[in-house]
């Protein structure tokens, strides 16, 4: 799979002409990693929930990881201090309940 364009400072990447902000680059490998499994988990969550009433919380946890991995969430990654980048990528994300090891 090849790496989407991104916008000439690396905020973004873009696909079909739209502009979606770009992972923080500053977080490092391991956790970004961990951060991206607990995003696919999430994801499968909401697949599972939809339309019951446990789809808000699924859609609760996908918005929690993206906010982790600074994809979402104010300010952007790029205004915020370096300490409160590793505040937001350290901060606990668990994976959704059906996804974890007993």
């Amino acid at each position: 799979m090849s790496t989407p364009p991104t916008t000439e400072d690396g905020h973004y990447f873009v696909i079909d002409g739209r502009r979606w902000r770009a992972t923080d680059p500053s977080i490092p490998e391991e956790r970004r990693a961990e951060l991206v499994a607990i995003l696919m988990a999430w994801r499968r969550e909401v697949r599972r929930t939809k339309g019951t009433d446990d789809e808000r919380a699924s859609r609760a946890g996908v918005q929690a990881t993206k906010v982790a991995l600074g994809e979402r969430g104010t300010p952007p990654w790029w205004e915020q201090s370096d300490a409160e980048r590793r505040a937001r990528w350290e901060s606990d994300v668990p994976a959704p309940k059906s996804d974890r090891s007993p």
